[in-house]
């Protein structure tokens, strides 16, 4: 799980758009985006230990050729896109909370798209 707060944070400010929301979408279908605890990485290890206990990677069963069943689940679980809102080019995020990138099958090469939208004003 990677924090891209910082990016997102810096993407919004170098828009220009005083309030709206910016739509942060990864098009991978094993690796999601999340919004969580940044504060303490005990979080992140505590997220990554119970998605492995739900979608465990040698689960009997499982039929996609290529392996990588588990990270198709737990992508799914954690879903593929997250929308914040900024106010006075600032993200509205609780006081603890910040946005991850999560991949579930690498390292590999991955990227997200970003859209920001303005309030009218």
């Amino acid at each position: 799980m990677i924090d891209i707060t910082a990016t997102i944070m810096e993407l919004v400010s170098q828009n220009g758009a005083e309030s709206g929301s910016v739509l942060i979408y990864n098009p991978h279908t094993t690796a999601g985006i999340t919004i969580n605890e940044n504060a303490d990485p005990d979080v992140v290890h505590d997220m990554l230990l119970t998605l492995e206990e739900l979608f465990p990677k040698n689960r009997p069963g499982y039929q996609h050729a290529e392996g990588n069943s588990d990270s198709h689940m737990k992508a799914s679980f954690v879903g593929s896109s997250a929308t914040v809102i900024f106010d006075r080019e600032k993200l509205v995020l609780g006081r603890w909370q910040g946005i991850y990138f999560c991949e579930f099958d690498g390292p590999r090469n991955r990227h997200y798209f970003t859209q920001i939208s303005e309030n009218p004003g």
